[in-house]
């Protein structure tokens, strides 16, 4: 299997999980965050659902650099919307995937502030933590649920909510 094959059948496989974790968001509860220092829920979930996306900003360009593009996150403010902002960028993910070759996974992508190098690695090396980075912030929404007392799925087997004890 070559390695655009295996980061497609990844994120498809993350993407149920992540799907069934957006979809508990609370409408109403946009605000809510555990901690002064912690994203709001809003936030962290809107991160969550666009990190796909990142495949796509990958393969187009050569680096990131916040001191010219810095991060403007959408405002969606509704769990509907939320799951809509996922699905296109799944869809883009997965097609920039898909249109992808092989060799481009060897180009190098550099992470930066003005000149500030934060990282410059092979792409397929990015693309495996932005897929790193879905599950890492996919646990974080996980225990802001279980704050909100909200019954959590389980990811690679059943949770604690989907065990009669």
């Amino acid at each position: 299997m070559s390695m655009i094959q295996t980061f497609l059948k990844e994120l498809q496989q993350e993407a149920k999980t992540t799907r069934k974790m957006l979809a508990l968001v609370p409408d109403g509860q946009y605000q809510w965050k555990p901690h002064e220092k912690s994203m709001t829920i809003q936030q962290l979930a809107t991160h969550v659902a666009e990190l796909p996306g990142w495949v796509t900003m990958v393969f187009n360009t050569n680096e990131l650099d916040f001191a010219t593009a810095p991060y403007e996150p959408k405002d969606i403010g509704s769990t509907a919307g939320l799951l809509d902002l996922f699905e296109k960028s799944l869809a883009d993910g997965k097609a920039s995937l898909e249109g992808a070759k092989e060799e481009q996974l060897d180009d190098l992508w550099t992470l930066r502030e003005g000149e500030t190098i934060y990282s410059t690695s092979p792409k397929a090396e990015v693309i495996r933590m932005a897929f790193s980075q879905i599950i890492h912030h996919r646990a974080q929404l996980g225990v802001y649920l279980r704050l909100l007392n909200i019954p959590i799925p389980g990811s690679y087997g059943p949770s604690a909510d989907d065990m009669s004890f």
